[in-house]
């Protein structure tokens, strides 16, 4: 069987980061938590999700969970060349503090909290009560 010599030469390289801000994107939902860090212009650098490093079905959802997938996010992000960034949180999860704590630990400058949850004024009827 013929191996195509190009197709195994050609992998993605990481493209260097020129500016060292970032901003830190954190959705955590009551399933899973989602941590992304994209450029100032909102072009996407690096992404993980607790489901992604190694977590399944109610473990997804645990603040643990968000705290390695922040530590993998931190880790490659320094490899790329970014030193501080300013975190935006979204969503009512479990994993909130705990990855933007993990974010602090792993040598990343936090510049800036924004909580960017969406509200809404009185516009679409709730779902109706959960009963158990």
């Amino acid at each position: 069987m013929k191996i195509n010599q190009a197709y195994i030469q050609k992998q993605k390289k990481k493209k260097k980061v020129v500016d060292t801000n970032a901003v830190a994107h954190i959705k955590s939902t009551f399933n899973n938590t989602h941590v992304t860090i994209s450029d100032k212009y909102g072009n996407v650098l690096i992404w993980q999700k607790a489901g992604s490093s190694g977590f399944k079905g109610s473990r997804k959802s645990t603040a643990y969970a968000a705290t390695l997938t922040a530590q993998k996010v931190a880790e490659s992000a320094l490899s790329l060349g970014i030193s501080s960034i300013s975190v935006e949180v979204k969503g009512p999860g479990a994993g909130r503090e705990s990855a933007i704590r993990a974010l602090a630990v792993s040598g990343l400058q936090i510049t800036s909290i924004k909580d960017v949850t969406p509200l809404p004024h009185n516009g679409c009827r709730p779902p109706k009560r959960r009963r158990v």
